[in-house]
């Protein structure tokens, strides 16, 4: 079995944001409102106007593979929008980079969609450094290094900013990626039990809030056909709870794999495999790859940046309002 695993995250603080629950700009330029609301009414705008939008994805990043099944899921979009991808946890100089590179090419509207699990991820950073909240965040993440919020600056644009706050985790689109990924890997989905598992939360509280949106795309799955489907979480970076995840874990499989025929983990977060190999050592089962690469993903971004623009009463060219 061949998996790839990209860099886990050494922060517990850092962590606790990926799984969360569900030069300053002209602040005449930027729209400061709550996270937009589908809408029937938009204006429509004249070609040259409509070519004043671009997209800026937020993606965490990683190896080159990681990056690579990033930039591919919007490899499908670049011939109806400018596109600019922000590697990184909310990165300034990743951010400011794409910004810039978005204005060189005439757009004055960018909506910007986050390519994380969950919506809250880096969300405080991210609405501080775009202009649309005055607080600093208590820290957030130059590199890969972890600075106090005071040391972050609201970045240099003169774009209207249209900032998507939903995550991938919970949407349709995910939970259709994890049926896929469970039926490719499944010859008979009545003789094969189903693992999903997450990196989960070090608060007891949080990490039921993580199983039970978890559960809501098991449903799907289970709803298709397969003997059994379970969810997890490893708890990654929080020593104590981990080890007792790691044993459940264990333990799950490995009745599983008594049980059924066939045992699939299914990775619920963007793209590889994770720990979850090195955790699974010596268990009989097959892993598959999370959310990327898959053209869903491709698809959850058209529509969340079509959201947000005609919410703001803006015509999309990635999708009808």
């Amino acid at each position: 079995m061949q998996i790839t695993r990209p860099p886990l995250g050494v922060w517990p603080a850092l962590a606790a944001l990926l799984w969360v629950s569900w030069a300053c700009a002209s602040p005449g330029a930027i729209l400061r409102s709550p996270n937009p609301l589908p809408t029937s009414a938009h204006l429509a705008l004249e070609d040259s106007e409509a070519n004043n939008v671009g997209l800026l994805l937020m993606a965490h990043g990683g190896g080159q593979e990681w990056n690579d099944r990033a930039k591919a899921s919007v490899a499908g979009l670049r011939d109806r929008i400018p596109v600019s991808v922000a590697f990184g946890m909310a990165d300034p100089h990743t951010l400011q980079a794409s910004l810039d590179a978005l204005r060189d090419r005439g757009v004055g509207t960018v909506v910007v969609v986050r390519l994380f699990v969950s919506g809250a991820s880096f969300l405080h950073p991210t609405e501080y450094l775009l202009g649309l909240r005055s607080d600093p965040p208590a820290w957030g993440m130059i590199g890969h290094r972890p600075v106090d919020g005071s040391e972050l600056e609201p970045l240099r644009t003169d774009a209207r900013i249209l900032l998507d706050r939903q995550g991938l985790g919970g949407s349709d689109q995910a939970a259709r990626i994890l049926l896929a990924r469970a039926n490719a890997n499944a010859s008979v989905p009545a003789e094969t039990g189903v693992l999903l598992i997450a990196h989960g939360m070090g608060d007891e509280g949080e990490n039921r809030d993580v199983l039970a949106s978890m559960e809501e795309a098991a449903a799907v799955v289970r709803e298709n056909g397969f003997a059994e489907v379970r969810v997890a979480t490893l708890r990654e970076d929080w020593a104590a709870a981990r080890a007792t995840a790691e044993h459940d874990i264990k333990a799950t499989v490995a009745r599983m794999q008594k049980e059924h025929a066939t045992v699939v983990v299914v990775p619920y977060r963007v793209s590889g495999f994770g720990p979850y190999a090195s955790v699974l050592d010596g268990l009989d089962y097959v892993g598959t790859q999370g959310l990327l690469p898959h053209p869903l993903v491709t698809e959850w971004i058209a529509a969340r940046a079509t959201e947000s623009l005609c919410a703001a009463g803006l015509s999309s060219p990635l999708g009808a309002c």
